[in-house]
This record gives C-alpha cells, structure tokens and sequence, in this order.
C-alpha cells in the first residue's frame, strides 16, 4: 500500500483548504477522530461481551478518511457509505447513544433497534446511511448525486465504498451513468488493502491501482495517502469543488487500514495479515497518532490538552452504553412498522395490496 512505503511525499499543509483552517478547527478534527475511534473500543468491549448481536465492522486505523472527506462538506453535500458505517455517521453529527442504543438493539437506536451495526441513518444530516449488500449503496449514491443536479443545487455526494466492491456490477454501471450525464458524485474507495481476507492482488485485476479504472469512462481520479489528513483534504477537495461546479464525477483511492478483522467475527485476521504487518502501520502510519503529533508540532494544543480531548471521548462512550442497556427494546407490535412508507401512512396505495403498480 502507498501510505506504508518510504517514498517521501508532498506536504498538503499549505493548500488554500488546509491554510484556512482555524486552530479549533485542526482540534475539532482530532477530537471527531478519538470520538470515532473510542466509540469503536467501547463497541468491540460489549460486541465480545454478548452485548451486542450480528455483525460488527470496525472503523479503527481509518478514521482520517471519514473525517477529512466529511470536513468539506457543506449544506447541499450528501454522503452514503457501506457497512463499515459507524466513522461516517459520528462525523456527520449522529450522537454517540442513538447509534450504540441501535448496536445494543434498542427502540432509543437510529434505526430503532432494527438496523444494527451496518445500518445507521440521518436524512436530516445528509448522511443517508451504512448499507450491507457489497456495491449496494453505489448506485444510490449516483441518485443523490442526480437529485443535486436536477434539483438545480450546487453540492456533492461522495459515496464510500471498499476495495472489494470495485468488481461489483452495479458500481460500474454507476460510473457510466454517472460519467454519461455528468453527474456529481464521488466515488471514495477506502482501500484497507483486503477484499474480507483476500489481498488486493489477489482479488482485483488492475494496472497501476484501482482508482485508475475510472479512465474507462473517461473519469477524473486521484490516489491519496489515508494517514496524511492534509492530503486527504486537499485532494477531496478538488475533486468536490469540481463535481459541485462542473458536475463531474470522479474516483478517490484513499489507501489506509483496518487494525482489526473484515468483521469482529473474522477469526483469520491475523492469519492473512502478518501481525508485523499490522504492528507497523500502528505504529508509523496510525492517522491518529500523526495528526497528534501534527498539532504538537504547529504549536496548535499541548499533549495535556490532547489527552483531555480523549479522555472526554472515551467517557462520552461509556456514556452511551449505560443508554443503550437503559433503553427499552423495540415491541412485538413494532414489528411490521418502517417497512413500507405507504403502509406507515395508510395511503391509499396500502390498501390495494401493490405498492409500485396500480394499473
């Protein structure tokens, strides 16, 4: 992976998107990441605990690209991302205990009770949700994108998805209409280097890298080191500001990696990965740890004001689980609600026993 070799890179400091940011600002981007990566800690804790049921797709070693991209956002920017959904949604404004009461299976959840780990979402904040299907969420992601354009309003969607959903079909049906009619979404690859347990080399056929797949439709695409936040913002950046104005879409390969398994329940984390492999970008590539150490450098905050930021984190986490068990579960009588919209509402639709066709 490029964010794990010794080539020396460019420093994105000086970019005007970075320039601009304020001391608080640089702060708030350490504070979102220790927040998402408590959050996980604290999840993993009560998962392994029999707290919490079904799958859990940890963000941890990743956090920098949720929270870099998301930084940019404004009013009339959407995002939609996969599975690993929990960074996207913290960084978006979701509340701790709403999204740990969901993982507990709770009617005080976002998706009350019924989503789980995979499924946070927050129409209200843009953040149009985690999906499970691999590649599902990709075409949805090219909807937001339309509606944007239709709508006549100048924003963005970027849409997440992982390496092991770039040779899913209907993301590259995606990128054609997306391409064909000059669309404004961003289609973010979080490389973390494994399809579940394959290798990237194993499992994608590529030249010089993934992203590069978007010259195919005749697409902009760019490569970014995930442990650099400066990067990882001044590259986004350009490609948003492009979609935004010119309606043109793109592909960012954002290189980074996942400490722990595909899932909690991947028992051969450590079998297809060397623990020396995973050792080492702990140590010299972990984001969180670099842009610490960033802003110790800059003079922006002390290592005292950055402990308390965690500390804070880590408590706000602990606090939301004692919401989670607090909570009531969802009812029996709850169980055939949120399904359809039509049923909900007692339109008339719901009446005819066809949703879609009434002819």
């Amino acid at each position: 992976m490029s964010s794990a070799t010794a080539t020396p890179r460019l420093d994105f400091a000086g970019s005007p998107i970075n320039k601009a940011l304020t001391a608080e600002q640089k702060i708030d981007l350490f504070r979102k990441m220790v927040r998402i990566r408590r959050f996980e800690q604290t999840a993993l804790k009560y998962y392994n605990g029999g707290k919490i049921g079904g799958f859990l797709h940890l963000y941890i070693g990743q956090e920098s690209v949720a929270v870099g991209t998301l930084s940019l956002c404004g009013e009339n920017d959407h995002n939609i991302t996969a599975y690993r959904c929990h960074g996207h949604a913290l960084t978006s404004g979701m509340e701790m205990n709403p999204l740990m009461a969901e993982l507990f299976g709770k009617a005080t959840g976002c998706s009350k009770g019924k989503g789980g780990s995979m499924h946070f979402f927050a129409p209200d904040k843009n953040y149009w949700g985690g999906h499970g299907i691999v590649g599902g969420q990709t075409p949805l992601g090219l909807g937001l994108g339309y509606g944007l354009k239709y709508l006549g309003k100048e924003g963005c969607a970027l849409c997440y998805l992982g390496d092991g959903a770039v040779n899913q079909g209907a993301f590259h049906e995606s990128l054609n209409i997306a391409a064909l009619f000059e669309i404004p979404v961003i289609y973010v690859i979080e490389n973390n280097g494994y399809s579940m347990g394959t290798s990237q080399k194993r499992s994608s056929a590529y030249r010089g890298c993934l992203a590069q797949r978007a010259e195919a439709y005749d697409m902009e695409w760019d490569v970014i080191d995930g442990s650099d936040l400066y990067e990882v913002r001044a590259k986004t950046h350009i490609a948003m500001e492009r979609a935004r104005k010119q309606h043109k879409p793109a592909i960012l390969e954002i290189n980074t990696y996942r400490y722990y398994g595909h899932s909690v329940a991947d028992a051969n984390a450590k079998k297809y990965r060397s623990p020396e492999e995973i050792e080492n970008y702990k140590t010299n590539f972990d984001p969180i740890r670099l842009w610490r150490k960033r802003l110790v450098e800059e003079g922006v905050a002390t290592e005292e004001q950055l402990d308390a930021i965690d500390k804070e984190a880590a408590n706000e986490a602990t606090a939301s689980v004692k919401f989670a068990e607090e909570s009531p579960a969802p009812t029996i009588e709850d169980v055939m609600t949120d399904v359809y919209w039509e049923t909900d509402n007692n339109t008339p639709a719901s009446k005819l026993g066809r949703h879609f066709f009434t002819d």
